[in-house]
């Protein structure tokens, strides 16, 4: 346990819409989850730019932000991130900047440069996002310096932002990003609660390769996780039917609300040991709080990594609060209290 007394740890929130469940109960939903993650020592509050999913509802990130941030008073809240791409870099900045100034010292932006939805909905949101893609290392750097005291004499300035505190993060699902996070000495972000194939290059990459800046002076890494923890293996395992259909519809493209859970049937557990599923839920710790501490432990002790941040695709609002419960226990090595 005491491996992971040390470590932060954090929430990757996609504000997932479950069947016959209102877009707006699903933002009360993750608000309240967000006021019980900062009772239970999450250091971090991170929303997820999707869009064009019916299943997502955290498509107007910076807006949901605000929510979030403006319901709690210490919890660190922020991007996970914001798909640079779909986005003008002022923009960005003059929005960041904002949110930074009303809620000082708690927001994070959090950049990857991914769609974060299918190439029809990306033209319609960027046209010339393709170019941007290519395009990403110098808009990193374009927001930094608008965020910057030096720009003030520039033609083009988001007032906003100028001075404001708002630490980038580089986020990446394969071994491009970091380079980039090295090389400009910013904290990295790996998403390998849904790609984990090139984690360990990728960190590898990170580590070898990272220059200090007046950002950081020493490597920073997150990994992204999936957790389902409950009172016991099979209730978890249980609850697991929701995420293993979500997946199914990710994998072929036929999305739809999160499903109500359901007892595992053999047609799930088949699919949920495919190849595909496997490799993609190759970080999924699915189970009571006895295992999950195990698979996590082994995770943080083979990556090595700074930070975990965990998304659990839970249906039930207060199953998926309990499972956050649990893992706060996991990594703080005692007895939670009730704080709903």
């Amino acid at each position: 346990m005491s491996k992971l007394k040390n470590i932060p740890y954090s929430i990757l929130e996609l504000a997932s819409v479950g069947k016959d469940i209102s877009v707006k109960k699903t933002f009360e939903n993750s608000l309240d989850l967000a006021q019980i993650a900062e009772h239970l020592g999450y250091k971090r509050f991170w929303l997820a730019e999707h869009h064009n999913m019916v299943s997502i509802a955290s498509s107007a990130t910076a807006v949901l932000i605000g929510h979030i941030a403006s319901g709690t008073q210490k919890i660190r809240v922020g991007s996970g991130g914001i798909m640079l791409p779909n986005h003008s870099p002022l923009i960005v900045a003059e929005q960041f900047g904002t949110l930074g100034s009303i809620y000082p010292n708690r927001i994070d932006l959090g950049l990857g440069r991914a769609p974060g939805t299918d190439q029809t909905t990306a033209h319609a949101i960027r046209s010339d996002r393709n170019q941007s893609v290519h395009k990403f290392p110098e808009e990193v750097s374009e927001i930094q310096r608008y965020f910057s005291l030096d720009n003030r004499s520039s033609n083009v300035r988001a007032t906003v932002a100028e001075g404001v505190e708002v630490p980038i993060f580089i986020l990446g699902s394969s071994t491009d990003s970091a380079h980039l996070a090295a090389k400009n000495g910013l904290p990295y972000v790996f998403a390998s609660h849904f790609a984990p194939t090139q984690l360990f290059e990728a960190l590898n990459i990170y580590y070898n390769e990272f220059q200090p800046s007046k950002y950081l002076k020493e490597p920073y890494t997150i990994a992204g996780i999936n957790v389902i923890a409950a009172e016991t293996d099979t209730e978890a395992e249980r609850l697991s039917t929701s995420m293993i259909r979500m997946m199914l519809g990710v994998m072929t493209n036929n999305l739809d609300y999160m499903q109500p859970p359901t007892e595992m049937t053999a047609e799930l557990r088949e699919l949920s040991n495919h190849p595909a599923f496997q490799k993609m839920m190759q970080f999924a710790f699915v189970g009571s709080k006895e295992k999950v501490q195990s698979q996590t432990e082994d995770f943080i002790n083979k990556t090595g990594v700074d930070e975990v941040i965990v998304a659990s695709h839970i249906y039930d609002h207060e199953a998926r609060v309990n499972s956050y419960k649990i893992f706060s226990e996991i990594m703080k090595g005692e007895t939670v209290e009730n704080v709903s």
